[in-house]
């Protein structure tokens, strides 16, 4: 176990009514305005699908647009549950709500639409008692007003779209301005990433979760004042900001380096460490380093919630895939897997993933509206690690993505259509990343060509 644990902290905040069903259970009321909003959703989405667009959040954004005030009375009554970060937030949604239907019937946007209006058709869709739903951060001060969440989970804040979102900076004093409002709000938060702490330390119920950031280059400057963060050790933990005095919280939960085995011999992985000593054999079956940390920020949240730790972790073992995210289907002669990589920090976990072995990779670039247009994040991309293996540059923005494989000295083919890019690649296993735009059609698609793998 590593050192900075050592201390154990306080037992860990709870949010109210986390004993077992929202404190008002089945009290949802919906006025007759709601009512003529709902129903003007449930006919636009009857329209999409009949024109061939299919349906998703349409439902959800006539219905706001019908009356604005239907998400607040949607939420009345109901444990809500916000998941908001840069990154991880559908699958930390996906591996919470599994864990909390270990409790009872939960609602969530599954399917990763996380607009007001993606949260909007997930919550008029259900009357489960419990939602459980991601929000984009840049939503996020609208969201907590309008549904009055009983838990709100921080993941990260990184660079993302600057052209729709701009610096992190302005995105993080907008989210600390919710502690005006809403002080008493119960924050899980990732105590390792500076801007999360930031924002977290406004409220007063706070619980910690030593989730990692690595200090990337987003998070290597204080928050508040911009002088630079130092650290007292190589795995960057301790940091703190010597001008203003902002810290890295001691965690009441966290990811030991210890392994467990399950009862049958399979390696498992380090547990979770609880505030109080407890370990928490976590088994995790979506792929790569980060999602154990998701999976430890969505145990905290199921406990705070009244589920207990050891039940939340069994739960969420049964998340394979989120919204598509890791997902691996049989496509002719291939076997291939769909990742989601949309900004520098999403990308950096990726390449972890990837580059554990020497599978030939396609990377699909769009740069839609919805992935924001400017390109020049592909720069703080460290795609020389893909040397000395297949590499495939498609999508829309192929060529631009193919300009930067080259400063990065990565040999590779530009083939701007992705499933005939696949057809070049040996059989076998092939990965593919794409960013948002991308990786939906792929998802469609491909999925319609797979043999049921």
């Amino acid at each position: 176990m590593s050192t900075e644990h050592l201390s154990a902290p306080a037992r860990p905040v709870q949010a109210p009514g986390a004993a077992g069903e929202p404190t008002t259970p089945g009290t949802m009321k919906v006025s007759w305005r709601g009512r003529v909003a709902l129903r003007a959703g449930v006919w636009a989405v009857r329209a999409s699908r009949l024109f061939g667009f299919g349906g998703g959040m349409i439902g959800g954004r006539v219905a706001l647009v019908v009356y604005p005030g239907i998400l607040r009375e949607l939420s009345a009554g109901r444990r809500v549950v916000l998941v908001s970060g840069t990154n991880g937030k559908t699958t930390t949604t996906a591996l919470l709500a599994a864990a909390m239907r270990s409790a009872g019937a939960v609602t969530s946007n599954s399917d990763g639409a996380n607009m007001l209006d993606g949260v909007t058709t997930a919550l008029a869709t259900s009357k489960a008692p419990t939602a459980v739903v991601e929000i984009d951060e840049l939503y996020l001060p609208q969201a907590v007003a309008q549904t009055a969440p009983a838990v709100l989970v921080l993941l990260n804040l990184t660079r993302d779209q600057l052209d729709r979102a701009g610096e992190i900076r302005r995105t993080a004093i907008a989210l600390r301005r919710l502690a005006d409002t809403f002080p008493d709000l119960v924050v899980v938060a990732n105590c390792d990433d500076p801007y999360v702490v930031s924002i977290a330390t406004s409220f007063a119920n706070v619980v910690w979760v030593a989730a990692g950031t690595g200090l990337n280059e987003d998070a290597r400057t204080c928050p508040h004042c911009g002088h630079r963060l130092s650290a007292d050790d190589a795995d960057d933990l301790h940091w703190q900001c010597t001008r203003c005095g902002l810290f890295r919280p001691l965690p009441q939960w966290w990811l030991s380096h210890n392994e467990m085995r399950s009862p049958g011999g399979d390696e498992l992985g380090g547990p979770l460490v609880m505030y109080d000593g407890s370990l928490v054999p976590l088994q995790v079956n979506v792929p790569g380093v980060v999602n154990r940390a998701n999976a430890a920020m969505a145990v905290a949240a199921a406990y705070t919630l009244g589920v207990a730790a050891e039940k939340a972790s069994v739960a969420l073992s049964s998340v394979t895939e989120a919204a598509g995210r890791y997902r691996t289907l049989g496509v002719g002669e291939h076997e291939v897997q769909l990742v989601l990589a949309k900004n520098p920090a999403g990308w950096a976990a990726t390449l972890n993933l990837v580059c554990a072995d020497r599978t030939p990779v396609i990377i699909s670039i769009n740069a839609g509206e919805a992935d924001g247009r400017d390109t020049s994040w592909l720069y703080d991309v460290n795609f020389d690690r893909l040397r000395g293996r297949l590499v495939i540059a498609s999508g829309a923005r192929a060529a631009d993505l193919g300009v930067r494989l080259s400063y990065a000295g990565v040999d590779h083919l530009t083939i701007a259509d992705s499933p005939a890019a696949l057809e070049t690649v040996p059989a076998g296993p092939v990965t593919l990343i794409a960013d948002y735009t991308s990786f939906a059609q792929l998802r469609n698609t491909l999925g319609a060509l797979s043999d049921g793998h």
